[in-house]
């Protein structure tokens, strides 16, 4: 589900932000051989997500910490539930508890939010995705709490897939122009996909052969004659202001895809703490 390589580069150079010459309280306030004993704690409802990622950080720091999970990525928890038990070096169980915190706070928060997205259109053959508006370093974790969540990914990066947007379009002329010339220098694997906002556009990209359609900011009207008009011929993604309160009206109609870039661009972090007893 996620790179154990780069996940330990992304802790490691969060690691050296965080402390890079060492914790000047800790260092002098704790003995080198004191043994604790600490929680992480739900401080409200949620859908957990990063316990793994959280793992690594004290492994790292010293692999004689034992990290045991009480709960799983994706379990439901309630407020004032326990989820993971850390025992070992009081010092370095205070060192990694900061970025440990922060992590497993921002990817259950991103994983509660695409769970509710996720319930929202449940029942319905529409796929909700995350988009690329990730906080730089950390889209692979993000993206990884997203699925956690139930949600999908779109493209993790630029050499994904061709996404031809409005600004693509422009500099060369014409969305069969900028098909043409991508589907000339592409692999036969890569997918193409084709931004439009109106009808007229949704034409010229279906007589491109465009793979996927992206409907951006259209209302559910439009969307409606698009599905129509595009009858199965390519991938209909919806994109552009989603929100919780539309997406069920999107899905509704039959698009295939909607991307949501609020699943990681804004969510809110769940309160999670660390308690030594």
């Amino acid at each position: 589900m996620y790179n154990k390589f780069l996940a330990e580069k992304i802790i490691k150079n969060a690691l050296i932000e965080d402390m890079n010459y060492g914790d000047t309280t800790t260092d002098i306030l704790i003995d080198e051989h004191s043994i604790s004993e600490a929680f992480m704690i739900a401080k409200e409802e949620g859908v957990i997500a990063g316990l793994p990622i959280a793992e690594i950080v004290f492994r790292l720091l010293d692999n004689k910490i034992a990290f045991q999970f009480i709960k799983e990525d994706g379990e439901h928890v309630k407020k004032g539930e326990q989820i993971a038990i850390i025992k070992g070096s009081t010092k370095n169980i205070l060192k990694g508890e900061r970025l440990a915190l922060n992590i497993i706070q921002r990817m259950s928060g991103i994983a509660s939010k695409a769970s509710a997205y996720a319930d929202r259109i449940n029942g319905y053959n529409t796929k909700i995705v995350d988009t690329r508006k990730t906080t730089p370093g950390l889209r692979m974790l993000e993206k990884y709490a997203v699925r956690v969540g139930g949600c999908f990914n779109h493209r993790f990066n630029l050499s994904d897939a061709v996404m031809i947007k409005d600004n693509h379009i422009k500099a060369v002329g014409s969305i069969e122009k900028a098909v043409d010339r991508v589907r000339k220098n592409i692999a036969h694997t890569t997918k193409i996909e084709v931004e439009v906002t109106n009808l007229k556009e949704l034409e010229e990209a279906i007589n491109a052969n465009a793979d996927i359609i992206m409907l951006d900011n259209m209302d559910i009207e439009t969307m409606k004659k698009a599905v129509a008009i595009t009858n199965r011929r390519a991938i209909l993604e919806a994109s552009g202001n989603v929100t919780i309160e539309r997406i069920k009206g999107m899905a509704e109609i039959g698009v295939d895809v909607i991307s949501v870039g609020e699943l990681t661009h804004s969510v809110k972090a769940m309160d999670i703490s660390l308690m030594i007893i």
